[in-house]
């Protein structure tokens, strides 16, 4: 069974009414990324920030995986599928996806902010005073500008044993996430899917100007004939 690899990005989650948090300069709901997404932002005000994922989290809540989402999971009868996220929403896990590497961390979970370790579920708002049973303040299981990314490992790991590279909804401008293009094996084709892609078709990369969920049935179309 053929490995294909996916990595996703704001664009994967927008079609379910996702905010794609940034707009079009450069602020998160009208704050500065660094703000809101930061550790320096957060020991400044940490009310606005967890307020910032507060509401993040009650909208996730609200939504349901889109069609591009479900295509992906159903693509595990046909493929060895792993999915390597630069979203923290748990649309893939929802629409029935099995293996999903989360890069930038999970909306609907907590961790306190001493041990990167003591992550736990959570699915409601995050006041300041909240502790973990240790007594410690908890924060969002956000992976905030500055921060390592602890998953990355992993998620190279993964690619390096792609048989196929999708790419849906992201840019691939981000670091680190944009380096893992590099470690794939280089007989690895590449479909990249956004509306308004960055890049044209060449060798070895297919380009699908479409959103995901036309997208991805377009992909499905090209790898079964």
């Amino acid at each position: 069974m053929k490995h294909l690899v996916v990595l996703t990005g704001a664009g994967m989650s927008a079609e379910s009414g996702l905010k794609t948090f940034r707009d079009a300069d450069g602020l998160w709901e009208g704050h500065d990324v660094r703000e809101v997404a930061s550790p320096e932002g957060f020991a400044k005000n940490p009310e606005l920030v967890l307020e910032f994922y507060n509401q993040r989290r009650r909208q996730l809540l609200e939504v349901k995986p889109n069609t591009a989402h479900i295509d992906l999971a159903n693509l595990e009868n046909e493929f060895k599928v792993s999915i390597i996220t630069q979203n923290v929403d748990d649309l893939h896990e929802r629409a029935g996806s099995s293996h999903v590497v989360h890069l930038h961390g999970e909306l609907l979970k907590a961790r306190n902010i001493v041990d990167e370790q003591s992550v736990m579920e959570w699915n409601t708002d995050i006041h300041l005073g909240d502790t973990c049973p240790k007594g410690y303040q908890l924060r969002p299981h956000i992976v905030w500008f500055g921060e390592a990314v602890p998953m990355i490992d992993k998620a190279i790991d993964i690619c390096m044993t792609a048989d196929m590279l999708l790419i849906i909804g992201t840019s691939m401008q981000v670091y680190p996430a944009a380096s893992l293009l590099h470690y794939r094996p280089a007989n690895a084709p590449i479909f990249f899917i956004d509306p308004k892609p960055a890049i044209q078709s060449q060798q070895q990369i297919t380009v699908i100007a479409e959103s995901a969920t036309v997208g991805i049935k377009q992909f499905i179309e090209i790898v079964k004939k």
